[in-house]
């Protein structure tokens, strides 16, 4: 009797170490769930004379309710944000402000809310399946589709990476005087961080939280540093200008300006990212099941940890190791063939979106605006600006601003190639995993999936050259806008198929009716199994996000068009 009440205790324990739904946040959500409560219901012993709470008295409780769940979910967000900030930005906003000054401003908002549209994409799509899109595409496509998207997919973390490579090399050679083939090298730091920290299903959601709260350090660093870079740019910079810039223009299209703007829109909507936005939904997806004890996914686990308690003390270190070895392949294996609850899906789709979209709407936006907004004030006009590569960039913000203007300059791009490669190395593994089914170890499969994409990547940054070093930039931007359409399509598939965006919901014959009112028109099927009703909920895109979708695609595609047919005419010049 008292081992059962023994593997109970280390169940309990277990289930309280994975949630990060901390005790105190519980206790604060139930001190606001009883103040709203006693708000709207007085008790039968109070004065009659007391006044009636007041609307604002209920909505103070209801937001501070909102906001206390709000700050949980900040975290996916910003690690999204970070795929529109990398170095491959810095090279195409500083191109287009020297050449065209601020009037592809609209292009880069227009860009935010693309992005923010097809994120909240993705966040549906991997709320609803609990699976990311490569997940996706490997379980309801062909198998030719399937590696066909994986090649378009691989392409685009191999560009992305060379971007973040080359420019996190050159800010190190730049700030410290490190060579460009050891910077090149030292990038891999971040491949080995990621591989040894990011353990998808494995880790808790105190550490989740632990590893986005280090992301976003570096990512409020790079915000603050063009802060401090807008206090240099010339007194005589307009803010009616600057703000005239979000209008189209006839300016836009000078000096080959279409081009540079097709270069903006595939380093602001980044083909990484929509496979890493989402995946990064489901450990909160899970962490809110675990809290409402819907744990069946996790039962396996909870006894394999009751067993790894009970014999610790019986086994030696080397059958612990491998103990804790097959507890990770298993934790993760149930991550993978998790599908999250109806009631997770609509607590933390809605947050999450918010969460995101207001990031992409303040840092992203932010820091590509403000890029352009430097390059243009300073180097517009400058003679061979347009084409300066990131070392004489650095010089001229240095000469025209001031000294410090060019070094604050090269510490944001190293803070942005560093995050960048971080958060490409948590694409690359979900791009790999999900797409080809892997029979390893974890550590294994995660060091073959980097090495596809980071060596040649590193073959192409270290043998090119300094002087070919900002075409490689430019020309990843551009290889990151061709196949921006491949990877858009499978995704606007998905969230519009209500075979894939459907879950499933089992009621008594007491709860059926309210349910049926409550889910309405999304109930699509009913069948009664002993005494309860299963009902599959449609959560798809209705018409007007997926016409949405579709003209998004459409402009995608014609812009890749225009910019496959302006290489050909230009003998692949892509400076």
């Amino acid at each position: 009797m008292d081992s059962v009440k023994d593997k109970i205790g280390v169940s309990e324990r277990t289930v309280a170490e994975q949630s990060g739904y901390e005790q105190h946040v519980q206790e604060t959500e139930m001190d606001s769930f009883h103040s709203v409560t006693t708000l709207q219901s007085p008790r039968e012993d109070a004065p009659t004379d007391t006044a009636v709470p007041s609307r604002f008295s209920l909505f103070k409780a209801n937001a501070k309710r909102i906001l206390l769940t709000y700050v949980r979910f900040i975290g996916p967000g910003i690690m999204v944000a970070v795929a529109y900030i990398d170095p491959g930005n810095y090279s195409t906003a500083v191109s287009a402000g020297a050449s065209n000054e601020f009037s592809l401003l609209c292009i880069i908002l227009l860009s935010n809310f693309i992005a923010i549209f097809l994120q909240c994409l993705c966040i549906k799509l991997g709320s609803v399946t609990g699976k990311d899109l490569s997940r996706n595409c490997k379980e309801h496509l062909p198998r030719w589709v399937n590696y066909v998207i994986y090649f378009f997919a691989e392409c685009a973390i191999i560009a992305t990476d060379v971007a973040e490579v080359i420019g996190t090399a050159i800010a190190l050679n730049i700030l410290i005087r490190v060579p460009l083939p050891a910077g090149v090298v030292i990038t891999i730091i971040d491949v080995l961080t990621v591989m040894v920290a990011y353990k998808p299903g494995a880790s808790s959601m105190r550490f989740v939280r632990y590893f986005e709260m280090g992301v976003a350090a570096l990512v409020v660093g790079v915000c603050i540093c063009f802060a401090v870079e807008l206090a240099y740019i010339p007194k005589t910079t307009s803010a009616r200008h600057v703000f005239r810039g979000f209008v189209p223009s006839k300016q836009m299209f000078d000096h080959n300006g279409i081009y540079t703007a097709i270069s903006i829109l595939g380093a602001t909507v980044m083909p990484h990212s929509l496979f890493l936005g989402s995946g990064l939904v489901q450990p909160r997806l899970l962490d809110y099941d675990i809290a409402h004890h819907n744990l069946g996914v996790l039962r396996d686990e909870e006894d394999e940890v009751e067993v790894e308690a009970a014999n610790s003390n019986a086994v030696n270190q080397d059958e612990k190791t491998k103990e804790r070895a097959t507890r990770e392949e298993a934790m993760e294996e149930r991550y993978f063939n998790y599908r999250p609850t109806l009631d997770a899906i609509r607590y933390c789709m809605k947050y999450s979106m918010a969460e995101l979209a207001l990031t992409l709407f303040t840092l992203a936006l932010f820091v590509n605006c403000a890029i352009m907004v430097v390059s243009g004030s300073t180097l517009y006009n400058t003679p061979n600006a347009s084409e300066a590569d990131l070392y004489a960039v650095h010089d001229l913000l240095s000469q025209n601003l001031a000294p410090a203007a060019g070094t604050i300059f090269m510490l944001a791009l190293l803070m942005s190639g560093q995050s960048a490669g971080i958060v490409c190395t948590m694409a690359g593994q979900i791009v790999c995993e999900g797409h080809i089914n892997w029979r390893m170890k974890p550590w294994q499969r995660r060091l073959v999936t980097r090495c596809i994409s980071i060596i040649p990547c590193l073959v192409i940054s270290i043998c090119i050259g300094r002087d070919a070093l900002n075409k490689a930039l430019n020309g990843s931007q551009v290889v990151l806008s061709i196949v921006l359409p491949f990877l858009v399509a499978p995704l606007i598939y998905f969230t519009c198929s209500k075979k894939i965006m459907s879950t499933e919901v089992t009621l008594t014959e007491e709860d059926s009716a309210a349910a049926a009112n409550e889910l309405g028109e999304s109930v699509v099927r009913d069948s009664a199994i002993d005494g309860t009703a299963t009902k599959v909920v449609s959560m798809a895109n209705n018409w007007v996000i997926t016409t949405i979708s579709v003209l998004v695609w459409i402009f995608l595609s014609l812009l890749n068009v225009y910019a496959i047919v302006e290489l050909g005419l230009t003998h692949g010049d892509i400076s």
